[in-house]
């Protein structure tokens, strides 16, 4: 029984040690995500996938700077804040621009495998392109000047870009807020395959119900849904909405469980919004801001969590507050 008993102690000794050598081995695939998720005073994000590396680009709070806030991980967990040399407030300066700072980005790999920047600067949207996402970045536009200028439609902030490639491989690029926190108009137009060229007598108002701005497409077996931003993002109102539509350019009708993303209950997250989705290991997840301080100044934080569908409807989304796994979240 003694000789049974040790050999029992021994297997079950050396199948701990399997375990604790197997959990400190990283899965790739395995990425875990803390709340907050990253630390500092961002907003606005977008993500890109490179190489086995996820950059993230956003607004620096308060209410921008004069670059954005641009951050690279290899794992999902341990983020270093980069900088690149465009878009500055100095470098996108036009006749028509105002004096507001460098906001909400919009960065894709294009057809062409470039990667190109849509970037709220001076209340009008430029565009940017590069070899690689840290640059060196330049203005897409030969002459150096905005793509949407921010007298196009006096009436509504010129603001928000976003990109979206669709299974055709027809881009479409919308943009679109309000002014004095009302009246958001979603605007969007095709792009040519130079990715910033584009016919302006094509451009449609295709402003959804309870739109405000920060205008987001994905699209799912068939289904585009436009989601967006809607309420004051300098409040407890600031939320996530959706619409559904079988194009690009709607119309488009609310979905039933708009808004997904809402002020939680505790006020742990508070006027979330400005989103992106992204898609790792068969889970679409989304990426957005939530507010720390309004007191004074506006100071927010990036957060994220699970986007689930069902049906031709997303889900509710349910912020988490603990230790999350990226892989295993869907669960």
């Amino acid at each position: 029984m003694t000789c049974i008993f040790k050999k029992s102690v021994r297997a079950i000794s050396i199948l701990l040690l399997v375990v604790l050598v197997s959990c400190s081995k990283k899965n790739k695939n395995d990425i875990a995500l803390q709340d907050p998720f990253i630390n500092g005073d961002f907003a606005d994000p977008s993500i890109v996938k490179y190489e086995g590396k996820y950059y993230i680009y956003a607004t620096i709070d308060p209410w921008g700077a004069e670059e954005l806030g641009v951050l690279e991980s290899d794992d999902f967990v341990h983020w270093e804040q980069k900088h690149i040399n465009w878009p500055t407030k100095e470098l996108c300066t036009s006749e028509t621009s105002n004096s507001s700072n460098v906001w909400a980005p919009s960065v894709i790999e294009g057809k062409d495998g470039k990667f190109y920047m849509y970037v709220s600067v001076g209340s009008e949207v430029w565009a940017g392109v590069s070899e690689h996402p840290l640059g060196p970045w330049k203005n897409a536009k030969s002459d150096n000047s905005p793509l949407i200028k921010g007298n196009m439609f006096p009436e509504y902030h010129m603001i928000d870009a976003e990109v979206f490639i669709d299974d055709d491989k027809q881009v479409y690029l919308y943009w679109g807020s309000g002014l004095d926190w009302v009246n958001g108009h979603c605007f969007v137009v095709p792009l040519k395959d130079d990715m910033i060229s584009f016919d302006e007598a094509e451009i449609k108002d295709i402003t959804p119900p309870n739109y405000f701005e920060a205008p987001f497409m994905v699209k799912k077996d068939g289904t585009y849904f436009l989601m967006y931003s809607d309420g004051k993002c300098t409040t407890e109102t600031y939320k996530v909405r959706y619409a559904k539509a079988n194009n690009p350019f709607g119309p488009f009708s609310e979905g039933e469980n708009s808004p997904v993303l809402t002020t939680s209950e505790d006020k742990s997250t508070l006027g979330p919004g400005h989103h992106s989705v992204f898609a790792e290991g068969g889970q679409d997840y989304i990426l957005y801001h939530r507010i720390t301080d309004n007191s004074d100044q506006l100071y927010r934080e990036l957060a994220i969590d699970s986007l689930n569908f069902s049906g031709d409807e997303i889900e509710v989304v349910r912020p988490a507050k603990t230790l999350m796994n990226l892989e295993n979240s869907k669960k």
